[in-house]
């Protein structure tokens, strides 16, 4: 073969550029990596966001229901029978919007309990207010676990009034 003065140089190159090309890829992993979680953060920014809308819609359709079916137990300022019925309908609209944009079967779950005692209510099944506030305490943590799986809400954030 050839001395050591021919042949290392030849090896240290080799050497460089085995180097050189371990380190690309090695780089190509991390940015690989750092690519995924930024998209895994987006594409959970957006659930969390798209779940929020669907939450707020049902909630603002929950206390109408509410009101109205109340009002009506209680002889009060009442809704019409159609009007009631419309709002129980679109409470159910807005419940398949949580259903679809939900990533978990608790979420799932907790929607329908809550938008099923809301309809009892609305045909007179339930006269009072403190029945509904388990389902929705149920399903305001079944909605904060879904939007932020993992995390636990603070002790005392429940909604159920005191």
């Amino acid at each position: 073969m050839g001395s050591w003065g021919t042949l290392g140089p030849a090896l240290l190159s080799l050497a460089g550029v085995a180097l050189g090309a371990g380190g690309s890829l090695f780089g190509q992993y991390l940015v690989s990596r750092a690519g995924t979680r930024q998209l895994e953060v987006q594409e959970s920014a957006a659930h969390r966001a798209e779940l929020k809308n669907a939450v707020l819609k049902f909630l603002g359709l929950a206390s109408r229901v509410e009101k109205a079916a109340l009002a009506r137990s209680g002889g009060g300022d009442t809704a019409s029978d159609a009007e009631l019925d419309q709002l129980v309908d679109d409470l159910w609209l807005a419940h398949a919007e949580i259903d679809l944009a939900a990533r978990t079967e608790p979420l799932r779950g907790a929607a329908y309990r809550f938008a099923a005692r809301l309809a009892e209510a609305a045909r007179g099944g339930i006269s009072g207010g403190s029945v509904l506030r388990g389902s929705q305490a149920q399903f305001f943590d079944a909605a904060y676990d879904d939007m932020w799986p993992g995390h636990r809400r603070a002790p005392g954030a429940s909604v159920t009034p005191q």
